[in-house]
């Protein structure tokens, strides 16, 4: 009887012990994310105060909305779609600018800074390892900084609309045509495919090279991260009188993909149709190139980081 009191309770025991460590599978990377967001609280403050920013510029232009609002009748309606949403397409633009600064600005001391303020020592003391480390750190460009992006700028598009049906309301003028000339659901459509296609897949291997750059640098990881690009760019000039390999880190950091979904500078086209184009995206050649030279980067980043100590 005591043997078969003492083995429940131990076989119990064991259950429970199974069962946390099951769960507990995916907990190191999801407290790592947290962990970053904890550090790093860019990542949310600068695309609130951009928006910030840009509601402050919007209202700014709301004055005078009448002569404004009278003169979209004269216009073609094609034209008057696109006058419509230029206001709109303007603070997106902000958000995707800022989105791409605080990207290239955490990638240079994601993993410079630990290493720097020496806390590298304490977080490599825990149960965590440097893939799952590294693939933390690799999510807030490519998972977090464009949700978050995306999620601010419908709110505050939102609140523009909002703010532009009030104002429209108050100086007695129907708000028929902001309803029927901005295509907002399309808006956001087009939106969130820009982000995760020209702002995350296409400048990948730009940013997993700043974060190779973070991790090898002993200070001003950010310069040491350009001067290769430089002195490539420089040479190139130098001795074929062209800038191919200038515009091409260019053309990645910026987000000026073969299917953009641009039209014309600054506005979103208002089909997403004919616009969001996955497959003519999924099909080219750089994308891929650029997906495993990334992917190269970021290995090499990984192995370093489980040498690297302090600075």
């Amino acid at each position: 009887m005591n043997t078969q009191s003492d083995a429940a309770p131990e076989s119990s025991f064991n259950s429970q012990a199974i069962a946390p460590a099951a769960m507990s599978a995916t907990r190191p990377l999801y407290w790592s994310v947290r962990r970053e967001l904890w550090e790093n609280r860019s990542i949310f403050i600068a695309p609130l105060a951009a928006a910030g920013a840009a509601l402050f510029g919007f209202l700014i232009s709301m004055i005078g909305p009448r002569h404004r609002i009278g003169g979209l009748s004269a216009l073609h309606p094609a034209h008057q779609s696109e006058s419509v949403a230029l206001p709109y397409d303007i603070a997106a633009g902000v958000m995707m600018a800022t989105m791409i600064l605080v990207t290239v600005f955490y990638c240079a001391d994601a993993l410079y800074g630990e290493r720097r303020d020496r806390s590298i020592l304490f977080w490599k003391s825990l149960p965590v390892s440097d893939l799952t480390t590294m693939l933390a750190k690799a999510s807030i460009p490519f998972v977090v900084l464009p949700l978050l992006t995306f999620a601010i700028t419908i709110a505050m598009q939102f609140i523009m609309l909002l703010l532009n049906s009030a104002v429209l309301l108050a100086s007695g003028m129907s708000v028929a045509t902001l309803w029927t000339q901005l295509s907002v659901i399309q808006m956001w459509l087009l939106l969130l495919y820009h982000l995760f296609t020209a702002h995350t897949l296409w400048p990948a291997p730009v940013y997993c090279w700043l974060l190779l750059v973070s991790g090898w640098s002993r200070r001003a990881a950010l310069l040491w991260a350009a001067l290769p690009i430089v002195v490539i760019a420089g040479v190139e000039k130098l001795i074929f009188q062209t800038s191919h390999f200038a515009v091409l880190v260019g053309t990645r950091l910026i987000g000026d993909t073969p299917s953009a979904a641009f039209t014309a500078p600054g506005t979103f086209p208002m089909d997403p149709a004919t616009h969001i184009t996955p497959g003519g995206f999924l099909s080219t050649p750089g994308l891929w190139i650029g997906l495993v030279i990334a992917a190269s980067f970021l290995a090499a980043a990984v192995r370093l980081r489980r040498y690297q100590g302090p600075i």
